[in-house]
């Protein structure tokens, strides 16, 4: 049986937060409805390339808003899934994801995400503070969030994340670390904490481009790396392993989703914009909305198609593999690709070992401690020509 990780974009938005670069836009119904359409045709379609050894255990529903848009259209498009792809079976399997944002769901979607299978729910917090998610642009409060969150709990769902900013414009030590023990408090199987990225095509991007006085209050790099350190502390102080740069999760509870990734398993992205990874090539479909629905599953769709060489695929083994904290497996490595890794990576290996920002035990390379808090510097040391 060969994995396969399936994810499909719902692009809708009721509004693009500021920090946001992702394919994103507000809809009408109609739009949704042909949105929706188009997607089971891109689905059907791209099944019959997929051989039947192909197993599907992962899915996940990301945005954009996947819960702004009507359950039933969610159910329709697993229906379809069920219908073309092999899913694989065990008491888990697969983990069925959904991002869902406070204000946008109520009981009865979250019964319809039930039967049609969902067994996870992402939820976007950010933060705590009111003021720093209406900086953020969110449409939501914290209580709001905790409303949708206590909804989220009586509807029987017991695999929640909660996604968690820091670095963000203005943001104190004292509330970011009262961020952290109210999401303790709250108990969910999964945390996913990230610092603030301030990405071009963004509205924040567009600002601090034009030096707006917000951006001279960014926490600084000691409090950034005091909120870090906060984080991963309090965390596993609480029970939460920390198995990936920016993810924590109680023991049994790593995102399968997330992991699939990291490991190189084939993936295929459907819906507007969205990426893939399958045959040793990596693509994205087209990022317009109108074509996509007037062309998908009738036309190919794909584009910027990237055939991976040896090269290539080794190094995405190493740079993908150490966000793991568990690291690279050395023998993975010599049954992908023949070589060992250290005829093909000696060097930078040697240098990061004596720089004790990497550390080997035999079998696996992993980051350090210190190696995790400058993971960009050291996993670019890992890109071959």
């Amino acid at each position: 049986m060969k994995r396969l990780g399936i994810y499909v974009h719902i692009p809708f938005c009721a509004k693009k937060c500021n920090y946001c670069d992702f394919y994103s836009l507000a809809s009408g119904e109609d739009e949704k409805k042909s949105y929706i359409e188009a997607l089971k045709r891109e689905i059907k379609e791209v099944s019959k390339k997929v051989s039947a050894d192909y197993q599907v255990y992962t899915i996940y529903f990301g945005g954009g808003t996947p819960s702004i848009i009507k359950a039933d259209y969610i159910k329709e498009v697993l229906d379809v899934i069920r219908s073309y792809f092999q899913l694989y079976k065990d008491d888990f399997y697969p983990e069925i994801t959904i991002e869902c944002n406070p204000k946008t769901v109520d009981i009865e979607k979250l019964s319809i995400y039930n039967e049609a299978g969902i067994n996870r729910i992402s939820l976007g917090l950010q933060s705590t503070d009111n003021d720093e998610l209406k900086l953020l642009g969110r449409i939501h409060t914290y209580e709001d969030f905790l409303e949708s969150y206590e909804m989220v709990r009586k509807s029987g769902f017991k695999n929640v994340n909660i996604d968690l900013m820091s670095a963000i414009p203005n943001q104190k030590i004292k509330t970011y670390e009262k961020s952290l023990n109210e999401i303790i408090r709250l108990d969910p199987e999964h945390i996913s904490s990230y610092s603030l990225i301030i990405e071009e095509g963004t509205p924040f991007f567009k600002k601090y481009s034009e030096n707006a006085p917000l951006f001279s209050e960014l926490p600084s790099e000691d409090e950034d790396r005091e909120m870090y350190v906060l984080t991963s502390e309090k965390f596993s102080k609480a029970g939460y392993e920390r198995y990936e740069i920016s993810n924590y999760a109680k023991e049994g509870f790593y995102s399968r989703h997330n992991t699939s990734y990291w490991d190189r398993v084939p993936y295929l992205g459907f819906g507007v914009g969205a990426s893939s990874f399958f045959g040793n090539e990596r693509y994205k479909n087209m990022a317009n909305l109108k074509e996509y629905i007037k062309k998908a599953g009738i036309e190919d769709i794909r584009e910027e198609i990237i055939k991976l060489n040896l090269n290539d695929a080794m190094s995405e083994f190493m740079f993908l593999g150490l966000r793991k904290t568990i690291g690279v497996s050395k023998s993975e490595f010599k049954n992908n690709f023949t070589f060992s890794v250290e005829k093909i990576f000696g060097k930078m290996i040697e240098k990061h070992i004596k720089n004790k920002l990497l550390l080997d035990n035999g079998e696996f390379l992993r980051l350090s401690e210190r190696g995790l808090d400058i993971s960009n510097y050291v996993i670019s040391d890992f890109l071959l020509d």
